[in-house]
């Protein structure tokens, strides 16, 4: 099975270039993180992806899906885990929200039904399964959405600050979930996420977006937190020294 893979991206909104050229790859079994600083073009760059909007120029395949010319492939494909609370429906149930979103994957009752249990259980929300998705805490919800992305068992997942709202055991469950969904299912994963201890942790490999560009393609292996933001700033300020668009403010990255 074919990763994802992104040549030359490039995207423009009216004055602002959100990307600019951007390539890179990701293979399956591989979990690669996307740092950068805010207004950096990752959020672009995943919808780009996800197939929510179209490059201006450029290439993107994902599972040799071409998302411009097949969308609905590349869909298929694709689990795509964004953080946002609004993804769900509040007044429903967890598991009906699951169900739900299985019947739009395509799966028979009998598999929505077989497959909402088995990642309920993943997720550790079998006993909050009948509660109000609009009862449910922050990071129960991240959590759900990390369920909903993997109902159809996906080959190839974009995750956008999965963690931002989970606490430390929690996020530590997520990250051991989705190196299993690396490691045991060969699942390729983008990792988009502003935590350098989890990049470093999570990864095989590292990028970091500036002002739409690539300024950075780090291997984890023997990288730690310290090491990764030092090359983070000085590869951010120097993007900044060439085209003065990247706020001061915006450098700051959690550690």
């Amino acid at each position: 099975m074919d990763g994802i893979s992104a040549r030359d991206v490039s995207k423009r909104f009216r004055s602002v270039q959100a990307l600019d050229g951007v390539s890179f790859e990701v293979g399956p079994g591989e979990v690669v993180s996307l740092l950068g600083p805010n207004g950096a073009g990752k959020s672009t760059l995943l919808r780009i992806l996800g197939t929510t909007i179209l490059a201006d120029s450029g290439s993107v395949t994902v599972a040799g899906h071409d998302v411009a010319d097949d969308a609905a492939g590349a869909r298929r494909s694709l689990g795509v885990m964004i953080g946002d609370e609004r993804a769900h429906y509040w007044r429903l149930s967890g598991r009906r929200n699951l169900m739900f979103f299985a019947a739009l994957a395509g799966l028979s009752r009998r598999d929505a039904a077989r497959r909402t249990e088995e990642l309920l259980a993943e997720v550790r929300l079998s006993a909050a399964a009948g509660r109000r998705v609009g009862e449910y805490s922050s990071g129960m919800k991240a959590r759900l959405s990390l369920a909903r992305a993997l109902l159809a068992d996906p080959p190839l997942l974009l995750l956008d600050e999965p963690t931002r709202n989970l606490d430390p055991l929690s996020a530590s469950h997520f990250r051991q979930s989705a190196e299993r969904l690396a490691h045991e299912r060969g699942a390729g994963i983008l990792f988009a996420t502003h935590n350098l201890h989890e990049a470093v942790a999570i990864s095989n490999r590292i990028l970091v977006l500036a002002s739409g560009k690539i300024v950075l393609e780090e291997q984890a292996e023997g990288m730690d937190a310290n090491r990764l933001e030092a090359a983070f700033l000085a590869a951010v300020r120097s993007q900044e020294d060439d085209d003065n668009d990247i706020p001061s403010d915006e450098l700051a990255v959690s550690a």
